[in-house]
Parts: structure tokens; sequence; C-alpha cells
């Protein structure tokens, strides 16, 4: 495995990713969830943003404190079930700014294909951090991570809920310097490119659109 990859095994992660894998989980909870996964997935990604020190008045005394330091980070989301882990990140860092990548993948050559792209200024002077519950074949990831250094991101980390191994070498290898985070490192893809034993599809089970 990529030393670039960390995954994430809290037990509280662990047992409401089960959750989330169950078939009859109702989507309203579904939603919950993620919201719920992202916030403790967001400590680790944020781990090691740089602080500085402020002087403050606390009831007591004066002194100086940690401080975040530098622009304010920026949380990307790769549309549509991206969607789903931003509210979370946003509760933990809600003076982030947010970024969206709308890309779908081609059901026959499972490539990714770019329909939206909408980011804040200054992304070379943020940490970009780019979310999807699923990193499967990585294609989309891998196309969303290029779009994103050339709109001038330098510091980027990919952060998602499942992987499948495949995926985490195609996307080591295209992107060495971005670090994965996860919460499960699954067997395998399957031949329609989806990751087993998986969830589904994320996007239709968040928003309740699966025929």
């Amino acid at each position: 495995m990529s030393a670039s990859f960390t995954l994430v095994d809290h037990p509280l992660i662990q047992h409401k990713l089960t959750i989330l894998r169950r078939t009859d989980t109702p989507t309203a909870l579904f939603r919950q969830l993620l919201r719920e996964i992202a916030f403790v997935l967001g400590c680790e990604v944020t781990k090691d943003l740089p602080l500085g020190e402020i002087e403050i008045d606390t009831p007591l005394e004066r002194g100086f404190f940690p401080y975040l330091d530098g622009k304010k980070l920026c949380f990307v989301s790769i549309l549509r079930a991206g969607n789903g882990l931003i509210d979370g990140l946003l509760d933990l860092v809600p003076s982030a700014r947010v970024g969206h990548i709308g890309m779908y993948r081609d059901p026959e050559t499972l490539h990714p294909v770019q329909y939206y792209f909408k980011t804040p200024a200054a992304l070379e002077e943020r940490l970009v951090v780019m979310v999807d519950p699923m990193l499967a074949t990585a294609n989309t990831a891998i196309a969303a991570a290029t779009r994103l250094k050339e709109k001038g991101a330098r510091k980027m980390k990919f952060m998602c809920l499942l992987a499948a191994p495949e995926g985490v070498a195609a996307f080591s290898k295209a992107h060495p310097d971005i670090p994965i985070v996860c919460a499960a490192l699954d067997r395998e893809l399957n031949d329609h490119g989806y990751i087993l034993p998986g969830l589904g599809d994320a996007g239709d089970r968040m928003y309740g659109t699966k025929d």
C-alpha cells in the first residue's frame, strides 16, 4: 500500500460505516451518517494545518496561544456524491471555502467527463481537500486532481469513505504527492468498476434516486 494512504479505523467510523453498507438503511439516516463520518475523517485530514500564535486575554491573564495560520483551506466536492461529505467538514471548519467539480463516469469507458468546475480564488495558497465517498477506478479523482493543479492548487489531499486497492494504486501513481485519507479499504472492483463489498452507489443512496 502507498505510503501516502491513511486508513482511519476509529471504532465509531467503522460502526457507522457498517450501517451505511446495509441495504435497508434509509436515505435520511444515510445522509446523517455521511455527515458524521466526514466530521471524524476531517480531524485526520486537518491534523497538520499550520499554526501561528495570537495574543489574547483569558479571564485570568494575557498570553500567546495557537491559532490557525495562512489562507483558509478549501474543500472541493466531486459532484454529486461528494456533497454528502461537505456538511460534516464544514461542521468542523465553518470558515473553509468550498469548490465543486462536476464529473460523471462514462458507463462504457469508465472515463470521467467534466460538466462543471467552480473553485475559490488563490488555490495555490490553500490546502485543497478533494472529497468523494468512493475511490473505485480512480479515473474521476485523477482527472479532478489534475484539473485542480491546472487551476493552481499545490498542496492537496483526497478524502473518501471507501477505496479499492486498484483505485489507490492508480491514484497514487498519477498523483504521488496527494495523500489519501480513507475509512475502509475494500476487497476489489467488479467488472463494472464498483467496489466490493462496497455500499452501492453513494449518490443514489444519499439522494434516493435509484430506480
